[in-house]
């Protein structure tokens, strides 16, 4: 039987290193192997005598860095998460040398600010961004070197490097470096030409704009093991445990099974266990999504991090620590996103192609220029090559259209984690719904009354509990009259209702029997209110759909999605809610942990899937399907397990945000196409000798505005919500 085997692996840059580390993995006798470039570990089957030392040492012999994934601690929540260095480190590369280019960058293409040795400023200036900050690629493209592989890396480093170099060598020994030097401009170069003129901006413009694009990208990617986090910080962290008749407060690391521990009203319950002592109503929808409250007492079953939501309870713990529904969550989330394939970022494939042939053109006109004319025009032909090839628009299509995207999003309370989830939203064809929170709001409201006399003595007693139905019917009925009569000799059932004497009279308020003859199938929750013992009325109450709810559904439907409504909710009440907003698909009464099951059969049916939902019980089904989008309003752990989050709550923005997402992404592939087309073009100009290295920096230069100017066209994006 294999063992299952999960790897950090550090030194990874783009998603050919994955690739390239999933092969050498795959080449240890019996082992499968899957590298995730976004979370960057390695998930391997590995065969017995397989041993963690071993896939190390194969990922260190690549040229990579390895080691054994260390389980998530509950008490590991407190710690503060430490800084990551590679993430810091980019930073301030990539605004060192942003800082350090712009004016090297514009001097050289403005000959008006061309001033008395100016060339000399742009060296002091372009030296430090080309050496520090692009020592990250130079680092990786050595290690390539060792490894006979190429990258996005090994072409940045080659490109930046010949640029510099041949500047630096026309500086001091050609006539470069003399005062009064300007640009020259023609359409082709010869070896005079090229000792006159300096590449500069090309150098630094390229290592600016790349570390931009890296640095986006890693920080982006720090978001993958949020989920975990986020699931982890939701237990309680200390718990009144009841030793020798006393309570005692213990970290909630202590807590074994058998022991009994007291949960006051408001606060979380720490472990999953069973109600020994008093009955409440307890708030599980930051683990389930729903919204009713359950009602439990002496006997029943609590599940942790579910909150108290009135009377004070005992509680036996049954299961601690990495057997609690939680931590099964955690581990759903982290399964989840183990499955996904590594995405290949568009440049990286284009040049998994383009690095290689351009080296080699470079090289072969080298040698044929040198054999059939001069030693000049060779070199001044293949840094051509080199120069026009520089990813400069390649590294800017992908952040910058992302940028501009992202934040034109953002405006419209979306947000976006990275370019792999723009693909996402051009492939799914199914978009399924979670029901609380998602289509409808997330709050108990009343929707229905007899009459003012029934509504007014239902919330004058109300307004004595803690209940959220209670507080619904309170708040409705001081809307409505403006403020309540005193409640006295107030007393709860649970289960049952409560009492309490208004006015001098009796009232009683309780679950109509009419809703409990039907099962309790209505999609309303209907309550009783009796005055000295006569029926007055009924109130009723319910979590109701979103006002924009339907439109959205709609908008989806436009889209070419198949809506699909999921929910732990009985049958009548989510058919009810899908008729309402128009949808025809509706898996109802569905547990917490099936969620994920029910994304997957959906995948297995051959669509690709997106996901919306806000509670704890959705970070697992987020994460594994297609698109995952969270509601802002929803918890923690979903919204760290999405691609996708809706600051505002409000479903009709995943209508905006799906087709941002898709625009975006059309940019990103029309960027891709210009930058590449405009090298495509070039290279053989250049490798024929019919280009000065000048023009192919202008050329490269004039591919990276188009880029730009293309991006700037996603802030006219109109929002529907």
């Amino acid at each position: 039987m294999a063992n299952i085997i999960d790897l950090d692996i550090t030194g990874m840059t783009c998603a050919s290193c994955a690739a390239r580390i999933e092969k050498k993995l795959n080449r240890v006798e019996g082992a499968e192997a899957t590298v995730n470039f976004a979370t960057e570990r390695a998930r391997v089957a590995a065969p017995e005598g397989v041993t963690v030392a071993d896939l190390v040492a194969v990922v260190e012999r690549t040229g990579y860095g390895a080691s054994p994934v260390e389980p998530e601690k509950p008490e590991a929540a407190d710690r503060a998460e430490p800084e990551d260095a590679e993430l810091r480190s980019l930073r301030q590369r990539a605004v060192g040398s942003l800082v350090l280019s712009a004016p090297v960058i514009a001097v050289a293409m403005i000959p008006a600010l061309q001033f008395t040795y100016w060339q000399w400023f742009s060296l002091t200036l372009a030296a430090p961004v080309v050496v520090w900050g692009g020592w990250p690629f130079h680092r990786v493209a050595a290690v390539n070197l060792r490894h006979r592989a190429a990258n996005m890396d090994t072409l940045v480093s080659m490109g930046t490097l010949a640029a510099f170099l041949w500047s630096v060598w026309a500086l001091f020994f050609g006539d470069a470096g003399m005062p009064g030097m300007t640009h020259g401009f023609s359409f082709t170069g010869s070896a005079d030409e090229a000792a006159s003129n300096i590449y500069l901006e090309a150098a630094a413009g390229v290592t600016a704009f790349v570390l931009l694009g890296r640095y986006l990208e890693h920080r982006s990617k720090r978001r993958a093991g949020a989920a975990l986090r986020a699931l982890m910080e939701m237990g309680a962290k200390d718990v009144a445990v009841l030793r020798d008749g006393r309570e005692v407060r213990v970290p909630v690391s202590e807590l074994a099974v058998g022991d009994e521990f007291v949960v006051r009203p408001g606060e979380k319950i720490a472990t999953d266990g069973t109600v020994t002592a008093g009955a409440s109503a307890v708030d599980e929808s930051m683990l389930t999504g729903e919204s009713v409250p359950a009602e439990v007492a002496e006997g029943s079953s609590v599940t942790g991090a579910t909150v108290n939501a009135s009377g004070r309870l005992v509680v036996r713990a049954t299961r601690v620590g990495s057997d609690t529904q939680l931590a099964q969550m955690a581990r759903m989330v982290e399964d989840a996103q183990s499955s996904k394939a590594a995405v290949q970022r568009l440049a990286d494939r284009i040049s998994s192609v383009f690095v290689p042939v351009v080296i080699g053109i470079a090289l072969v006109t080298l040698v044929v220029w040198a054999l059939v004319g001069s030693l000049g025009p060779a070199v001044t032909a293949a840094v051509a090559v080199l120069v026009i090839a520089c990813p400069c628009a390649l590294g800017l299509a992908t952040p910058m259209a992302l940028m501009i995207g992202t934040s034109r999003a953002a405006g419209e309370g979306i947000l976006i984690s990275g370019p792999e989830v723009l693909e996402s939203t051009r492939r799914i064809d199914t978009i399924v719904l979670d029901k609380t929170g998602t289509v409808t709001t997330g709050r108990m409201s009343v929707v229905d009354h007899s009459g003012d006399e029934a509504l007014r003595y239902a919330g004058a007693v109300e307004d004595a509990s803690e209940h959220p139905i209670a507080r619904a019917i309170a708040e409705a009925a001081r809307a409505a009259f403006g403020g309540l009569p005193p409640v006295e000799d107030f007393a709860s059932r649970p289960g049952v209702g409560v009492t309490g004497r208004v006015e001098g009279r009796t009232v009683e308020i309780g679950r109509s029997k009419d809703a409990e003859r039907s099962g309790g199938e209505s999609p309303a929750t209907v309550v009783e209110v009796v005055v000295d013992g006569e029926t007055v009325g009924t109130v009723s109450v319910a979590d109701t759909v979103g006002p924009t709810s339907a439109r959205a559904v709609a908008g989806l439907r436009e889209l070419g999605l198949t809506p699909v409504l999921l929910t732990g909710d009985s049958k009548a009440v989510a058919g009810a809610v899908a008729a309402e907003v128009g949808i025809d698909r509706v898996i109802a009464e569905v547990m917490p942990e099936e969620k994920l099951d029910h994304v997957r059969r959906l995948q297995a049916e051959g669509r690709v899937v997106a996901m919306v939902g806000d509670g704890v019980n959705d970070a697992a089904a987020l994460a594994a399907a297609d698109l995952g989008i969270a509601m802002g309003t929803g918890t923690d752990a979903a919204i760290a397990a999405s691609d996708m989050t809706l600051v505002r709550g409000d479903l009709l923005v995943a209508v905006d945000a799906i087709r941002l997402a898709r625009r975006t992404l059309r940019t990103i592939r029309q960027n891709l196409a210009w930058a590449f087309g405009y090298n495509a073009a070039a290279i053989p100009l250049a490798a024929f000798g019919l280009l000065n290295p000048m023009i192919a920096g202008l050329a490269m230069a004039f591919s990276s505005v188009s880029v730009v100017l293309n991006s700037q066209r996603l802030r006219s994006f109109a929002s529907r919500a």
